[in-house]
């Protein structure tokens, strides 16, 4: 990181609000094969657990474990609706097959689109990702 810059280096983690750590863990690091690349118990039973894909340089999943009515109402409607995640991928028929396999719901057929091959999948608690192979870039 340039120590005289006057701009932050990038995003870091991403919340992503949950109910139940292990549960999250199953999904995450089992189905979409992400690494756990922190699980640290904090005061009060909190845990302090970052997923992210392997060898991933960019932002990371914070799973934070849902406190009181307010927090549990927000579990998988973090984004209103919308697709909030996007998750790249250099291979979508290995990977898109690898997640079937693994019990992941798609809500959609795979599409071309300009910008990649994409279909929308949702999280255990309905949160919708997209898993999208980006388009080659035009010459």
């Amino acid at each position: 990181m340039n120590k005289t810059s006057s701009a932050p280096a990038g995003v870091f983690l991403v919340t992503l609000v949950v109910d139940d750590y292990d549960r999250a863990l199953a999904f995450y690091c089992g189905a979409l094969g992400f690494d756990c690349v922190s699980d640290a118990v904090q005061p009060e039973g909190k845990r302090w657990v970052v997923v992210r894909p392997p060898g991933a340089a960019g932002a990371g999943l914070l799973l934070a474990k849902a406190e009181g009515a307010k927090q549990q109402a927000a579990i998988g409607n973090q984004t209103g609706g919308r697709v909030g995640f996007f998750l790249e991928t250099p291979d979508f028929a290995r990977d898109h097959a690898k997640m079937v396999a693994h019990g992941v719901e798609f809500r959609e057929m795979p599409r071309k689109e300009v910008y990649g091959t994409v279909a929308v999948f949702a999280d255990p608690y309905g949160n919708l990702w997209d898993l999208i192979e980006p388009a080659a870039p035009a010459e």
